[in-house]
């Protein structure tokens, strides 16, 4: 068996806003297999500034992979609980190598009849103008959940956002999600909530920045608003501290990007963990390529929940990859009849 990395930089249509700043470009590596006449395709894609195994090495381990690609599946993931992005990569590899088309990892309804999985709509933060066309637009194609990225612009200009969408739908019509992305600091996070809520939100996202376990955990006991950890999860990679954590916060929801969570294994480990205390959970994806969004929508679909989920976001970029993925009003679908283009990593 072979294996080599291609790193590829996703350039963005419009620059995505958040509350740590502008994103133009997310760089992502490809991990490719090739063993008697097949190849398998793989993604690491560490996200810059965010991922627990953003550190100098990522590019060092990743040639390690392939120079002892050799060892196998098993023993190669054991030596990568410390590098998230880069078990995921190796899972969807060796998954892609098993499949019979290279992409059909998780052969179910999703792939070979074109079920769909409902998803949220992003909205990216900008100025007033630029989020309400974009509300607008997710509306207008017919979405009936929006996630809205806020915390960097005036706050009374977020809540004039959310009381003209709910001044056109109900809730009843369109779920909000609102992610903060930690912008909000711990004095402030409660009273904010309390004004959020007025708008009948589904949930916040990450109100305060992760590692305020005391603050985390007396926000979730008090907020009028249910709390999604997001960021909070990034980097906890054992077992027994991952109940911890859960157990000591308590939130309302946890959302599971497998890229930072060590893939299908991690996900799966933070599932059953937040299932057995009776706290809920969706799937996002985080920015990759359609190669890995495909593989974690695949996964997604298998896990059976009715949630919108956080995947809409294949259309981000001018040069990703082509597939047979696509959004038709608030459904990822899979066109199992579309071949791939992978002239990109070729």
């Amino acid at each position: 068996m072979k294996a080599r990395f291609i790193k590829h930089s996703l350039q963005f249509k419009t620059p995505g806003g958040t509350s740590r700043g502008v994103l133009k470009i997310k760089n992502t590596w490809f991990l490719i297999l090739e063993h008697q006449g097949k190849r398998g395709y793989g993604e690491c894609g560490m996200f810059e500034g965010l991922s627990y195994d953003d550190v100098p090495q990522f590019e060092e381990k990743l040639q390690w992979v392939c120079e002892h690609i050799h060892l196998g599946e098993k023993q190669l993931l054991a030596q990568l609980g410390e590098f998230p992005a880069l078990f995921f990569g190796v899972e969807m590899a060796f998954a892609s190598l098993r499949s019979k088309t290279g992409f059909e990892l998780f052969p179910s309804a999703f792939t070979q009849k074109e079920q769909g999985i409902t998803i949220n709509g992003l909205i990216w933060m900008g100025d007033k103008n630029f989020m309400k066309k974009q509300i607008t637009d997710k509306l207008n194609q017919g979405f009936h959940c929006i996630k809205l990225k806020i915390g960097a612009i005036d706050f009374q200009e977020e809540l004039r956002l959310l009381k003209y969408i709910r001044s056109e739908f109900t809730a009843s019509d369109v779920e909000l999600r609102v992610d903060a992305n930690g912008a909000f600091s711990p004095t402030e996070a409660l009273e904010k909530l309390k004004r959020l809520s007025d708008y009948e939100l589904h949930s916040i996202e990450q109100p305060i920045k992760a590692k305020q376990i005391e603050d985390m955990a007396s926000l979730c006991a008090a907020t009028p608003l249910p709390i999604a950890l997001d960021e909070e999860l990034i980097g906890v990679t054992q077992r027994p501290a991952k109940e911890e954590l859960l157990k000591t916060i308590q939130p309302q929801y946890i959302i599971l990007k497998p890229t930072l969570v060590g893939g299908f294994a991690g996900s799966r480990e933070w599932i059953e963990i937040a299932e057995e205390q009776n706290i809920k959970w969706w799937i996002t994806s985080a920015l990759e390529s359609n190669i890995g969004l495909n593989a974690i929508a695949q996964f997604t679909y298998q896990l059976n929940n009715e949630m919108p989920q956080g995947l809409g976001t294949g259309s981000l970029f001018t040069n990703n990859i082509a597939s047979p993925l696509y959004v038709k009003k608030d459904q990822l679908f899979y066109n199992p009849n579309q071949s791939w283009d992978l002239t990109l990593i070729s």
